[in-house]
C-alpha cells in the first residue's frame, strides 16, 4: 500500500486524525535550518576531549598529565582524583547487584554495588573507558593534548566473550561478583513446565544467538554546558532522548537542586535508545563548566561512540518447545546468558528479563519457564537499542516456530495459525506472565500471504530449485509490548492564547518520529482549530517540568493521550465561557467545527477564538471562572499496548558465493488506529532496515584481548540503500482498550519483526543443502561456509 501525503491546509480540523499530513518538521531539516548540539557556539567556549583506555582490562599504575598541562592551548586536565578533590564522589549510578542473585562464594552481601566512575579510578574494564579529560581552547587542541598524557597500565587478562567470563579461570571484573555473574533470575513455572515436557509427543530445541550490535546514529553524542556562578544556575544542551532523566542525573552527580538545572535538547540526529542516559562526557561537560566558569562543549568522535557508547543485543539462548500430537506448543523452556558489558546498567539488567518474558510470542502456550543469567564481560556496557529485548525474543520464538514446523513436516504458516492466541482470549496473560491487550494475529498473517501470493511462490520456488536456483521465504508473526504501562505517567499541557494560538507542552522528546505533526493533528481535531496555529514544545526542562522522554514506543500512547486529555479539559472550560457569552445553559451548548452554539440554533454561536479572547478578559467571564485557558494533566494508561504483525522476506541465495539477494520484503503491521499513516509507515520501514542490518551485516566484534575490531564505519557494516529491498507495507487495525485513542506503539515494531523473517528466509533457501541453523549476521562467508560444511567440505 502506497501512502501519499497531503498538505495540512487540504484537511479540515476534525478530520486530521487518520490522515497522512505532510510532516511539518521536514522543511526545517531539509533547508539547513536544523540546529544540532555541535552547531551551538558561545563566546569563550572551551572544548572537552576524553582519553579512553587502550586496554580492555588493566590496573592504572600512574597518570602523568604534566606534558598535557604544559601546552599553551590547554585550559585544564582532570583525572579521577581531581573529581574527588572537588567534592564529587567521582561516580555515576550503575545497576545494583542483588545480593540474593550472587553465587554463594563468600561475597560480602553488603558490598553489592558496582560503582561506575566518571573517569577510571584504579582500574579499567573495557577499551575506550574514559581515563582522563582535557579542556582546551580549540577542539583539535584538546584531541592533540590527549596524546601527551602518559598512562602506565598493568595489563590484566580480559574476558570479552560470555564463555571467557564464566570459565573457571576467568578474571574477576568486579569484586562483588567474583564469578562475573551479576544476577540470576527466572520467570514462569518450573515444575509445571517439566511436567508438560515429560508428556510431550515431540520436543524441538534450538540454540539461537543474538549478535552484538552498536547503535550508530548519524549524530554522535554531544553536549554544551554553561554555568552561571552568580545564581548557581547550570544550563546543558545536548543530544538526548530524555531531558528530564539527564536533569535528574546531573543533580545527583553534581549536587545541584533540579530547579537550578536547565536541560535543553536541540535537533537530534538519531537516538535509537543509546541516547536515553547521560554518559561521562555529558556529566563532565557540566562539571568542567562549573569548575572553569565558562561554556564547555563535548563532541564525541565516531570511534568514541563505537568504543564507549552502550552496545546492545548480545545474548545466547537455549530454547525448547514441547508439542502435542496435533502440533500445539504446550510448554516452553529456555536459558538466556546475557552480556552486560564492563558495567551493569539498569537497561542492561532489565532487557534480558524482558526478553525472557516475551518468549511466548504470539502463541497460545499454557506454561513456560526461562532462566536468565547476566554476565559481565570486558566490553562496552550493554543497554537499550531499538526494541530493547523484544527483537531478541521475537528472533528466538520465530526461529523456534519455523524449526517446529520442520520437525513436524508442517507448513510454517499452518503451524503459526494453529498456535496463535485466538482473538476471543484477549486481554490475555501468557504462560510467561506478560499481558497483551488485544490482538487478531490471523488478520495480519492472511493479509501478508495474500499480498505475497504465498501458494504461487511455493510453486515458483520448486521450479527454481529444479533450475539450480535457491529461493527462500521467511515468516515472522511477531508481537511486542510497549507504549507505557499502568503506573507510568506522562505530562500534557495545552494553553490557548488570547489570539487563539495553541501551545502544547509534553515530556517526550522528538528524535525524528514526527511528534510536532502527530500531536498537532490530535489537538486540531479535539479543539477544532487550524493545524498551523498549534505549536508543540518538547525538550526544555524549564518549559516542561516533568516528562518520561522517548523510549519504548511510548510517545503517542502516552503523550498523545495526555495531550488529548488536556485538550478535553480546554474544551470543558471553553464550553463554560461560551455558555456565559451566549446566556445559555452549559448543557445546551454544542461544539463542532471550532464553534460553540446553542443546541438547535446553529446560527447562535461564538467561535473558539472568540472564547479564547474572552478567557483573558475578566469582565467576560462567569464569576466563578478564573481568567486564562490552560490545562495541565498527567496521563496514566490502564496497561501497556501489544502491537503485532506478520513480516515476509523472500530471498535468493547463491551457493557458489553465499550471497543473499532480496526478491521481496513485505510487512503487515497492526499498531491500532493510526494518527498519521505516513509517519507509521516511516517508523516501520526504518525499523525493518535496522533489523536487516543485524540479520545480515552488523556485528560488534572484540578480539581475544578485548580490543574492539569494529570501531569505525570502515569495519562495522550498516545497511546502505543499495543493500535493502523496496519494502512493501500494509496494516490492519485492532485498537488497544488501554488508552482512549486506542493507539499502540510503533517505533520499534519494524526492528522486531524483521530479523527472524530474514533469517528464516535464508534457512528456507538452504533447506536442500541440509543447513538447519545459522547465527547472525548472515554474511556471504557465513552462508558459504555453512553450505560447504553441510556438503562435507
Amino acid at each position: 500500500m502506497k501512502i501519499d501525503t497531503v498538505e495540512y491546509n487540504e484537511v479540515r480540523p476534525g478530520e486530521m486524525t487518520g490522515t497522512a499530513v505532510q510532516r511539518r518538521e521536514d522543511r526545517h531539516l531539509l533547508t539547513g535550518d536544523a540546529r544540532y548540539t555541535d552547531d551551538i557556539q558561545y563566546p569563550g567556549m572551551g572544548y572537552l576531549a576524553l582519553l579512553g583506555s587502550q586496554y580492555a582490562h588493566a590496573r592504572i599504575e600512574s597518570i602523568d598529565v604534566s606534558d598535557a598541562e604544559a601546552r599553551s592551548d590547554v585550559i585544564a586536565v582532570y583525572t579521577y582524583h581531581d573529581l574527588l578533590e572537588s567534592g564529587l564522589d567521582g561516580t555515576m549510578p550503575a545497576a545494583e547487584l542483588d545480593a540474593e542473585d550472587l553465587q554463594e562464594d563468600g561475597t560480602n552481601e553488603e558490598d553489592t554495588s558496582v560503582k561506575r566512575p566518571l573517569l577510571a579510578d584504579d582500574r579499567v574494564r573495557y577499551q575506550g573507558q574514559p581515563v582522563a579529560a582535557v579542556v582546551a581552547e580549540e577542539r583539535y587542541a584538546a584531541f592533540d593534548a590527549l596524546d601527551a598524557i602518559d598512562v602506565e597500565y598493568e595489563r590484566l587478562d580480559a574476558a570479552p566473550e560470555l564463555d571467557d567470563a564464566v570459565s573457571s579461570d576467568a578474571p574477576t571484573i568486579h569484586d562483588p561478583a567474583p564469578n562475573n555473574v551479576a544476577f540470576e533470575w527466572e520467570t514462569g513455572e518450573r515444575e509445571e513446565t517439566e511436567e508438560a515436557f515429560s508428556g510431550a509427543a515431540h520436543t524441538v530445541s534450538l540454540d539461537p544467538s543474538n549478535n552484538r550490535v552498536i547503535p550508530t546514529a548519524i549524530e554522535p553524542r554531544a553536549a554544551v554546558a554553561q554555568y552561571q556562578p552568580s545564581d548557581d544556575k547550570l544550563t546543558v544542551e545536548l543530544s538526548s532522548q530524555n531531558p528530564h532523566a539527564v536533569q535528574n542525573r546531573l543533580g545527583d552527580v553534581l549536587g545541584l537542586p533540579r530547579h537550578r538545572i536547565t536541560v535543553r535538547v536541540p535537533d537530534v540526529g538519531g537516538g535509537f535508545g543509546a541516547k536515553l542516559q547521560p554518559y561521562a562526557g555529558h556529566l563532565l561537560t557540566a562539571w568542567c563548566s562549573m569548575q572553569l566558569e565558562r561554556p564547555i562543549k563535548w563532541q564525541a568522535r565516531r570511534t568514541d561512540d563505537f568504543q564507549s557508547m552502550v552496545h546492545a543485543r548480545r545474548q545466547r539462548t537455549t530454547i525448547e518447545a514441547a508439542l502435542d500430537e496435533s502440533g500445539h506448543i504446550v510448554a516452553l523452556r529456555g536459558d538466556i546468558d546475557a552480556d552486560l558489558g564492563g558495567y551493569p546498567t539498569v537497561g542492561g539488567v532489565g532487557i534480558p528479563k524482558g526478553t525472557a518474558g516475551m518468549l511466548c510470542g504470539a502463541y497460545d502456550i499454557d506454561v513456560g519457564h526461562v532462566t536468565v543469567r547476566g554476565v559481565m564481560t570486558n566490553t562496552a556496557p550493554i543497554s537499550a537499542y531499538r526494541g530493547a529485548g523484544r527483537p531478541e525474543a521475537a528472533y528466538i520464538i520465530e526461529r523456534l516456530a519455523s524449526a517446529c514446523a520442520r520437525e513436524l513436516d508442517m507448513d510454517p504458516v499452518e503451524f503459526r495459525r494453529r498456535n496463535f492466541i485466538p482473538p476471543e482470549a484477549f486481554p490475555v496473560e501468557t504462560g510467561l506472565g506478560m499481558n497483551y491487550d488485544s490482538g487478531e494475529y490471523e488478520k495480519t498473517l492472511d493479509r501478508a500471504l495474500e499480498l505475497v501470493e504465498y501458494d504461487a511462490f511455493l510453486e515458483r520456488q520448486e521450479r527454481a530449485r529444479d533450475d539450480g536456483r535457491y529461493l527462500g521465504i521467511g515468516i515472522s508473526s511477531y508481537v511486542e509490548i510497549c507504549g507505557g504501562s499502568a503506573g507510568s505517567i506522562e505530562s500534557g499541557q495545552v494553553r490557548v492564547n488570547a489570539d487563539g494560538q495553541v501551545v502544547v507542552h509534553t515530556g517526550t522528546q522528538d528524535t525524528g518520529q514526527g511528534h510536532a505533526t502527530s500531536y498537532a493533528q490530535i489537538v486540531s481535531d479535539e479543539l477544532g482549530v487550524d493545524y498551523d496555529t498549534i505549536e508543540i514544545v518538547e525538550g526544555d526542562t524549564d518549559k516542561v517540568t516533568e516528562g518520561g522522554g522517548t523510549a519504548g514506543s511510548r510517545s503517542l500512547p502516552m503523550a498523545g493521550n495526555a495531550i488529548r486529555k488536556a485538550s478535553r479539559g480546554i474544551e470543558e472550560k471553553a464550553r463554560t465561557i461560551a455558555a456565559h457569552q451566549l446566556e445559555a445553559s452549559e448543557a445546551d451548548i454544542e461544539f463542532s467545527d471550532g464553534e460553540f452554539h446553542v443546541r438547535g440554533a446553529p446560527e447562535y454561536g461564538v467561535t473558539f477564538q472568540d472564547v479564547a479572547n474572552a478567557a483573558y478578559n475578566p469582565r467576560k467571564l462567569p464569576d466563578d471562572v478564573d481568567p486564562g485557558l490552560e490545562t495541565s494533566v498527567y496521563f496514566e494508561p490502564e496497561g501497556s499496548t501489544a502491537p503485532f504483525g506478520t513480516h515476509v522476506a523472500i530471498v535468493e541465495v547463491d551457493p557458489e558465493t553465499g550471497e543473499i539477494s532480496f526478491q521481496r520484503y513485505l510487512a503487515v503491521d497492526d499498531v491500532g488506529p493510526q494518527v498519521n499513516p505516513k509517519l507509521v509507515e516511516g517508523q516501520i520501514v526504518g525499523g525493518i532496515v535496522q533489523g536487516i542490518g543485524q540479520a545480515l551485516y552488523e556485528d560488534g566484534h572484540y578480539d581475544s584481548n578485548g580490543n574492539l575490531a569494529t570501531s569505525s564505519l570502515q569495519d562495522y557494516a550498516i545497511p546502505k540503500t543499495i543493500s535493502v529491498p523496496d519494502i512493501e507495507w500494509d496494516s490492519t487495525v485492532t485498537p488497544s482498550p488501554n488508552n482512549a485513542l486506542g493507539v499502540k506503539g510503533v517505533g520499534e515494531a519494524g526492528t522486531i519483526g524483521s530479523m527472524p523473517a530474514v533469517v528464516n528466509a535464508v534457512l528456507d533457501a538452504l533447506e536442500p543443502f541440509g543447513v538447519e541453523t545459522l547465527d547472525m549476521p548472515l554474511t556471504n562467508e557465513t552462508v558459504w561456509s555453512a553450505i560447504e560444511t553441510a556438503n562435507g567440505g
